[in-house]
Formats: C-alpha cells, sequence, structure tokens
C-alpha cells in the first residue's frame, strides 16, 4: 500500500507544529487516530519520519525528503481542485469558440477586455467558420460553445446575445438610394441581393427574402466576406443585405453607399451563445454570455 493523501497531511502538520497533539489539533482529528495513521505510513514507506520526544516530534533526515515531496503533491492536488471547481462554476485554461464570420470580427474586440478582467485565466481559441462548419465542429466536440443562430444547432441550448436586423446597400446612383428610411420588400422587386456563400445561415436568410420580395440572389457572384459584398455593391454589382452588427461597426463609414434598414419582422437573425446540452462548463458559459450582451449593447 501507499500512503493516502490525508497521511501527508498529517506529516506535514507534526513538521509544521513539531508535536503531535498540535497537529492534531490542527486538523480537527483525535490524537491516537493520528499517531496510528503516522505509523501506517512508516510502515509503508519502510522508514522512521519522526524522532519523538518530550520536547516534540522532528523529521529525520529521510522524513524531511518525505515531507517535502509530501508538501508539493498536496499543492498539486490543490490545484487540481481549483482546476475543477473553475471547470464547473467559471472559465479556466482554453475554451474553443466558434464565431461566425460576419459577427466575430465586430463582436469580439469589444469583450476582449471585461473577459480578461472577468476571467484572467481564460484563454479562447477562435474558429470562424459558416453556420453549418460551426454545427459539425460543435456536434463532434470539436468546439466547446459557438456564437450562431441556435436555431442551426439541434440538440444545443444557449443564451440569446443580441438580435439585429438586415440593411441593404446601395450605390449613391441607385433609385433606391434617394433616402435612407427603412426600406420595403415592395421596393426591392425585381432587385439582385448580393450574399455569402452556401453554408451561412445569412445566405439562407437572403434567399428567403429575395423570394418574398419577388427579387432574386445574384448567381453569378458570391462573397467570400461581408467587405467583399459591400464592396461588389459599390460597383453597381447588386444590393448587397447586410446584418446590423456589420453596419454599425463597419459599412457606416463608407460613403461610396448608402445604407438602409429592412421594414420587415423577418429580416433580422437572434445571434446566441450556443453549446452542447451536457456541457461541464455551462455555467462559465453563461456568464461569458453576459458579457457578450453587455459588450453587444454598447
Amino acid at each position: 500500500m501507499k500512503p493516502t493523501l490525508r497521511q501527508l497531511e498529517y506529516l506535514v502538520a507534526i513538521a509544521d507544529t513539531g508535536r503531535f497533539s498540535e497537529a492534531a489539533e490542527r486538523l480537527n482529528v483525535a490524537q491516537p487516530s493520528l499517531s496510528t495513521q503516522v505509523a501506517n505510513a512508516e510502515a509503508q514507506l519502510g522508514a522512521t519520519l519522526f524522532e519523538r520526544s518530550r520536547a516534540g516530534a522532528y523529521p529525520t533526515p529521510i522524513g524531511e525528503q518525505v515531507i517535502r515531496r509530501a508538501r508539493y503533491i498536496l499543492r498539486q492536488m490543490e490545484d487540481l481542485k481549483e482546476i475543477a471547481s473553475h471547470g464547473e462554476t467559471g472559465l479556466f485554461g482554453r475554451v474553443r469558440l466558434g464565431v461566425l464570420p460576419t459577427i466575430g470580427p465586430y463582436l469580439l474586440p469589444r469583450c476582449t477586455k471585461p473577459m480578461h478582467s472577468r476571467f484572467p485565466d481564460l484563454r479562447l481559441s477562435i474558429n470562424d467558420a459558416a453556420t453549418d462548419r460551426l454545427a459539425s465542429m460543435l456536434e463532434q466536440g470539436l468546439l466547446d460553445a459557438a456564437v450562431s443562430t441556435l436555431e442551426d444547432h439541434p440538440g444545443c441550448v444557449g443564451v440569446t446575445l443580441f438580435s439585429e436586423k438586415l440593411w441593404i446597400a446601395v450605390e449613391p446612383e441607385d433609385h433606391l438610394a434617394s433616402t435612407t428610411r427603412p426600406v420595403t420588400l415592395e421596393e426591392l422587386k425585381e432587385r439582385g441581393f448580393l450574399t455569402l456563400g452556401l453554408g451561412h445561415r445569412l445566405t439562407k436568410l437572403v434567399q428567403e427574402l429575395a423570394y418574398r420580395a419577388g427579387g432574386y440572389v445574384a448567381s453569378d457572384y458570391e462573397g467570400t466576406s461581408l467587405d467583399a459584398i459591400r464592396h461588389m455593391a459599390a460597383l453597381g454589382a447588386g444590393i448587397a443585405i447586410l446584418p446590423d452588427l456589420y453596419v454599425q461597426c463597419e459599412a457606416r463609414r463608407d460613403d461610396s453607399l448608402v445604407f438602409r434598414q429592412i421594414e420587415d419582422p423577418r429580416a433580422g437573425r437572434d445571434i446566441s451563445l450556443v453549446w452542447r446540452r451536457q456541457s461541464p462548463i455551462r455555467e462559465g458559459l453563461e456568464l461569458l454570455a453576459e458579457i457578450m450582451q453587455e459588450a453587444a449593447q454598447g
């Protein structure tokens, strides 16, 4: 048999106090029980660890070696408990976060400082990908959570971070640029919409929007990014359909386009922090969602 962690605690306490009686009092155990456990540890190790006398108890040379290692083992166990505790109630170490490319670059920079302040030991590993890819990675356990649209992740749960409307962006010469008031679906009839490639929730929204407006999605161009869509709209290739967060953070600086919000209750999406239903760090992710909510509101 090997000494137990409790026996190692007894050895360290005796070394610290110099007496069996004071060690027993510190650990809130009966002295005979402590003495028995120390004797058992000595028998298991095959060595006398303490020199006992009326003046107290002193580690033997080999006892000093054992106690030094016992302190190290107990410190490691405390670290292990701390890590486990963080895993249940907070965030600690590396957390793998997936993000939509239409959200991550505009939301995450606003979260960096409060995240570091709240969770100094948190290290986020970021993976940006289309909705379909995020769903697959989350299902396979390759991600711990994702900033995405909850309806695209069956079997997962999450917290809504914010809701965002969709906007159009058109070149100044377009007749739709004559005003900045919200645009109706009727005004978009027979117009070509620019959007991302397949696999994105945004693309599905734009396809549905085009169908209901009597327009169409331009088949000769699929954007690789929101910036690319915006630049194509500025060149007159069609109407760019852009999410609200992007418009607020980036696009409104572009004086080569006119932006109008789409006046339709279904022209938008809810962005959530999503994770597997059985996630062991659920409580920590809920705290992370609070930080993201505050950042989005700002």
